[in-house]
């Protein structure tokens, strides 16, 4: 991992950031696991954020993301969340509350900055994934 360069700025922004679904649900499993994961891909990719490592889980969302200093964390997080409850709920209208409640992720999030421990970040969003895998395996038996 190294520097990137804006006009006249060189940086290394890199940050693990964990959320959740509205009163922590098991909602993100199968065909809407994959729908998740390729909106968070397209809504990243349109900011210009490197996604490092991710892992879409049942009950929460593992990103480990490069994030340039022209973009906050909270600037981001609320477009990140925001735009992809919108999406998700096109794609499953099964989601949407009565009443028009249309909040997919539950409020805040959980950020931290990567340095020297970026390996094991990585090896622990890894582990996540592998142990959602199983868990849905498990599930459609």
């Amino acid at each position: 991992m190294g520097n990137t360069s804006l006009a006249h700025t060189k940086w290394n922004c890199i940050y693990h950031i964990v959320f959740i679904p509205k009163y922590r649900r098991k909602v993100m499993y199968g065909e809407k696991r994959v729908a998740v994961q390729e909106i968070i891909k397209k809504l990243c990719e349109y900011k210009q954020v490197e996604i490092l490592g991710g892992a879409v889980c049942a009950d929460h969302v593992h990103l480990c993301v490069k994030i340039p200093p022209k973009i906050s964390v909270s600037g981001f997080m609320g477009y990140l969340k925001g735009k992809s409850a919108l999406m998700v709920f096109d794609r499953f209208p099964e989601y949407k509350r009565k009443g028009g409640d249309r909040h997919f992720w539950a409020r805040g999030y959980y950020v931290d900055t990567v340095g020297r421990n970026e390996e094991q970040i990585r090896g622990y969003i890894a582990d996540q994934e592998e142990n959602d895998k199983l868990e849905d395996s498990i599930e459609k038996k």
